[in-house]
């Protein structure tokens, strides 16, 4: 794992070559993906890019919580977070 993550552009020559654009186009079609996948999330609640996962709308509940420093407990509000859940193939494939 000495390998560091791809960046944007390295993302966009591979899915270029693969699929016979040039790097703009492939650049545009992962920035559309990328705001299709929010809206699509805002909108329904939940996206799922096929192979790879979903993002999911959660509301988390109010809780106590406890601040480190001082050790006083404090009210932590409710709110909505993003989640996403690896599906089981990439899941299998990565891990193992």
């Amino acid at each position: 794992m000495a390998d560091k993550p791809l960046t944007k552009s390295q993302i966009a020559a591979a899915v270029a070559e693969a699929n016979d654009l040039t790097k703009k186009q492939a650049a545009d079609v992962l920035a559309n993906l990328a705001d299709l996948a929010i809206s699509s999330t805002k909108s329904t609640g939940a996206f799922t890019f096929p192979g790879i996962g979903k993002l999911k709308l959660v509301n988390r509940k109010a809780r106590q919580g406890r601040n480190p420093a001082t050790g006083e407990t404090i009210q932590i509000p409710a709110k909505t977070v993003v989640k996403f859940a690896v599906a089981k193939a990439a899941k299998d494939s990565i891990a193992s």
